[in-house]
């Protein structure tokens, strides 16, 4: 097996604020995995608070020698392996593990929500993402996503977010995720803040609070009447018992957790630790959207709207129609470069 990689700059359609910065593209690195005339497409997608860069990846691919394994169907002793280099870079994990399941499921010809005996019809529908900005271009994207979605996701955490609702709901009544980002400093209000939410017909709310204040998140998912997920307090496997009664659930991501192999795990682990499951992404290209995709018929909600976020998409893959996902039928992960 050969592996190839190359850094590559998405460019969003709109600036992307949340409750701590903003940004107008997200740097990736595109990996590929040849084996035998057939390739695997993988990727690794940075926003920055993840810590990694494009230069990071780059050197830890390096060190990655794919030539010691000839059998591919030894995909969990490969990505041992390819854990077991340097602690972190997740990410960069995340596009070796997706590359090589592409490659798998092409060998194997089946798509991976086969592979893995899902009903691709039980996938659930993508939420799509409204970031803070201005009030008209917060209503302009309400409106454009209005009728293609069934439910949009809201960035609070900042001042505004009561304001940030009110405009809105002045253009859908659609129903609202809410994704705080850690950005409410204190439990009471937080509650107050989550009643209110729920009069405006949000549905489940997520990370509300500092990630390292797991008895406070602890306090308000115990009083919420709104299911709480943790994102940022959750990245692995060895994460997962102890958010046991600290949250309703868990934000899955493909570049937190190393990729699909760990974030099947994780799906499966979930039910015995009473926690919900929803698969989210960063800003991506249709590659690692469409592998996160082959596992969403197993959870209850989906955040896999990041392809739809950028202008300079190079495959294709998974799609969405009236909110809903549509998996692809190619072998892999389903997709195709362009």
């Amino acid at each position: 097996m050969k592996l190839t990689w190359k850094p590559y700059n998405l460019q969003l359609k709109y600036p992307f604020t949340i409750a701590n910065y903003s940004r107008t593209m997200t740097p990736v690195v595109l990996t590929e995995i040849e084996y035998e005339g057939i390739v695997g497409y993988g990727e690794a997608s940075l926003p920055q608070y993840l810590g990694e860069t494009q230069t990071s990846v780059c050197e830890f691919l390096q060190k990655v020698n794919l030539s010691q394994f000839n059998d591919i169907n030894r995909i969990e002793d490969i990505l041992s392996y390819v854990d077991s280099i340097a602690t972190g870079n997740t990410a960069a994990k995340a596009s070796v593990d997706i590359a090589l399941h592409d490659l798998a499921g092409k060998i194997k010809g089946k798509p991976w929500y086969s592979l893995l005996g899902l009903d691709k019809e039980k996938a659930p529908p993508t939420t799509y993402t409204i970031g803070m900005d201005t009030d008209e271009i917060v209503k302009k994207k309400t409106k454009e996503a209005n009728e293609k979605f069934k439910i949009l996701k809201v960035k609070l955490g900042g001042e505004n977010d009561k304001k940030m609702i009110e405009v809105i709901r002045s253009v859908t009544d659609l129903p609202l995720a809410i994704d705080a980002n850690q950005g409410w400093a204190d439990k009471e209000s937080a509650l107050d803040m989550i009643y209110w939410l729920q009069e405006k017909g949000v549905v489940m709310i997520e990370q509300p609070m500092s990630k390292a204040d797991l008895d406070g998140n602890a306090w308000l998912t115990e009083r919420s009447p709104l299911p709480t997920f943790a994102d940022e307090s959750v990245q692995r496997l060895a994460d997962m018992s102890r958010l046991k009664g600290v949250f309703s659930g868990i934000n899955i991501k493909l570049m937190k957790c190393t990729g699909m192999n760990e974030a099947w795990k994780m799906i499966q682990l979930a039910p015995s630790l009473n926690l919900r499951v929803m698969l989210g992404c960063m800003t991506e290209t249709s590659c690692a959207i469409s592998a996160a995709a082959q596992l969403s018929p197993a959870v209850e909600f989906a955040d896999l709207d990041g392809n739809l976020l950028i202008t300079n998409d190079c495959f294709e893959g998974v799609s969405q129609f009236g909110g809903n996902i549509i998996l692809s039928d190619l072998p892999g992960i389903g997709v195709r470069k362009i």
